[in-house]
């Protein structure tokens, strides 16, 4: 089997999780079809809910339209293995993040020093004060 057949191969295994997922999760083609403008005859060649049934390869234009219509965990079960595909935040203040991001740097290397409450480990009390650093950097964009 060449390499391309290996891809295929698990672009239709994935295109099947996806639809057991979909089922699931009780997500309607129908609806998905229309939110994407994607043809319900099309959709379903792409994710047959028949178990013996070989789905067809998704192009990347259907891809496109499905971004933001499916849940994303979804979408990323199409990549490699490691890979997604995250939404860029609107609004973001940088100036902010950076200060959020210098912050968390700070307190971590704090907490890594071989005089810090748990030496070169992360203590509790540092653990707690590296979280809350950290949701403020998730809250900053």
């Amino acid at each position: 089997m060449s390499h391309g057949d290996t891809i295929t191969s698990a672009i239709r295994a994935r295109q099947l999780a996806i639809r057991r997922e979909l089922d699931r999760r009780h997500i309607h083609l129908k609806v998905i079809a229309g939110d994407a403008g994607i043809p319900y005859p099309t959709l379903i060649s792409y994710f047959p809910a028949e178990k013996d049934r070989q789905p067809a390869v998704m192009p990347i234009t259907a891809l496109y339209r499905l971004i933001g219509v499916l849940p994303g965990d979804l979408i990323d079960l199409l990549l490699p293995t490691g890979w997604m595909i995250i939404p860029v935040p609107e609004g973001v203040d940088h100036d902010t993040l950076a200060a959020k991001a210098g912050e968390f740097a700070l307190t971590y290397a704090l907490a890594r020093h071989p005089q810090s409450e748990a030496g070169i480990d992360i203590g509790p009390g540092e653990h707690t004060d590296l979280s809350v650093k950290a949701a403020e950097l998730g809250a900053a964009h």
